[in-house]
């Protein structure tokens, strides 16, 4: 019989992902979320449409699973978590809670937390040149926002777990994950997809807007990355929080003129404009993930992109013949 495992967030962007890989590698795979996948159907076992900030959902989906990846949360990019804090902080720490405890209380013999890089504090990224982020550096806490706060305190949550009652936990801090069947507009889409969608939509010999200076810097890991690292951790036996990330750094001007590229319209122009900007330089420092997985991610960003871009493109152009 093949291992049983829940995917929390199986209606989001890594999370339809991961069922997928999950899927292919012999697992059976139940799902759950507030909603289904939005760009296609989900290849989870079993479906469940719930509200984890309810108990009695998270004990239901919990129940006869061997292993649970909890992704599920409330979240967006800089625009979303910079106006909604108290929602971000209360959903997800309800969220959080409840997952552990039915995954224990159903006997669940391991569990992995999606985490953030957000958890890393405010203090030491504040340079576009930043030194890359180890996992160390996650104390004295200081995170820049809500979301920061939540994921540490899910983490510790996890680590307690472990304490008291024995779970098995895993822990990634996920640096900014991108790629297809991504939220791509309405305000809690990524960098990238944004910058993918602004491209897409722009006039000949246009400009697309810029939030900020365009020398604030970021790492960015592909999904089909991100999957891998996190099923390669649940496989390991390293208990202690891991960055799954790119360590390549670009600025988001940067990134913006790859997008360009991969687009064939190197001739648009960058505006920038008021708006959130989170930290000013943030990166992921990959030694411990090689010591430990003896892996780190591997697609390049132009590819990643390349992908991304024609996604989104393609999902605007049958938009607009609907």
């Amino acid at each position: 019989m093949s291992q049983r495992a829940l995917v929390t967030g199986a209606g989001g962007f890594i999370g339809s992902h991961l069922v997928s890989y999950l899927r292919h590698r012999g697992w059976w795979v139940r799902g759950v979320d507030l909603k289904r996948p939005e760009f296609g159907p989900s290849d989870a076992d079993e479906f469940v449409v719930g509200d984890l900030r309810d108990p009695a959902v998270a004990a239901t989906a919990c129940e006869g699973v061997d292993e649970v990846y909890a992704l599920a949360a409330d979240m967006g990019g800089m625009g979303f978590i910079s106006r909604d804090p108290a929602t971000i902080l209360h959903n997800n720490a309800l969220i959080n809670i409840n997952t552990i405890r039915a995954a224990q209380l159903a006997g669940v013999t391991r569990y992995f937390l999606a985490s953030s890089a957000c958890i890393y504090p405010e203090h030491i990224q504040t340079t576009p040149d930043a030194s890359a982020l180890r996992e160390t550096d996650a104390f004295p806490a200081d995170p820049q926002d809500s979301y920061g706060w939540e994921k540490l305190m899910a983490e510790l949550l996890c680590r307690y777990y472990h304490e008291q009652y024995g779970m098995e936990v895993r822990v990634a801090r996920y640096h900014n994950i991108y790629g297809p069947n991504g939220t791509y507009d309405g305000g809690r889409e990524k960098a990238p997809a944004a910058m993918c969608r602004k491209v897409a939509l722009a006039s000949e010999d246009g400009s697309i807007e810029v939030w900020g200076d365009g020398s604030q810097t970021r790492s960015f890991c592909y999904v089909d990355d991100c999957v891998e690292g996190t099923y390669l951790l649940m496989r390991s036996d390293h208990r202690e929080p891991l960055n799954i990330g790119s360590d390549r750094l670009v600025s988001v001007d940067e990134l913006a003129h790859l997008v360009f590229a991969a687009a064939g319209r190197d001739g648009l122009g960058i505006e920038h404009v008021e708006g959130p900007q989170g930290v000013r330089g943030r990166n992921s420092d990959n030694t411990l993930l090689r010591k430990v997985l003896g892996w780190e991610p591997s697609v390049p960003l132009e590819k990643g992109l390349l992908e991304t871009y024609q996604w989104i493109s393609r999902e605007l152009a049958a938009r607009s013949v609907a």
